[in-house]
């Protein structure tokens, strides 16, 4: 893989502080041609430091309320291929991890409510074959959720404040964009410019 500079690291965090930025915003902040920045995004892209983007979606608002994190024994770790197979045909487990520590596998969970996460658990879950134990978890609140931080390469010291640099940029041009301004010729009416999320 090619060797990420400071430029593609700053590029990173303004995309993972926020998917949908326009390039041209990108290429302003880092003061670079919108050109590059479209180069640099299908380096990373092609060498598999971005792997995509989604939208984030609020599972309560789709009614699942309980966020359950699972811990699973097997009867023998070379089972675990084979029991995420089985898990896979469950839509609501989004994420499984095989672990050391007491459990050979952790799982994350969504239930509409500890009625549905009962029947997750004794009809789906612990009917997998190899499955001998779980331990359920609940989660009574979701205190912090972040990506891992890009940092800078203190190596590189043309770049070095260049994230903080165009988070100011950015800051600066999102304020002018939400400053209302009057038309040409009019000393009553305001054209409002809201930003798009």
């Amino acid at each position: 893989m090619d060797r990420i500079d400071n430029l593609d690291r700053v590029i990173l965090n303004l995309l993972m502080n926020n998917a949908r930025i326009p390039s041209k915003d990108v290429a302003d902040a880092c003061g670079v041609s919108r050109a590059a920045i479209h180069q640099r995004m299908a380096k990373l892209i092609d060498t598999g430091v971005i792997t995509g983007s989604s939208y984030q979606v609020d599972p309560s608002k789709l009614g699942y309320h309980t966020t359950t994190f699972i811990g699973v024994s097997l009867r023998k770790g070379s089972l675990y291929h084979e029991v995420v197979k089985e898990l896979e045909k469950i839509p609501e487990v989004v994420e499984c991890h095989y672990t050391t520590g007491p459990y050979s596998m952790f799982i994350k969970v969504y239930a509409k409510d500890n009625n549905h996460l009962m029947t997750l658990l004794n009809s789906c879950i612990q009917n997998i074959e190899g499955v001998i134990a779980t331990e359920t978890l609940i989660c009574l609140e979701r205190s912090l959720c972040r990506h891992i931080s890009v940092a800078m390469d203190e190596n590189e010291a043309a770049h070095k404040e260049a994230l903080a640099a165009a988070k100011k940029t950015l800051a600066s041009k999102s304020k002018e964009k939400k400053r209302p301004g009057r038309k040409k010729g009019s000393t009553n009416k305001r054209s409002i410019i809201r930003k798009t999320e």
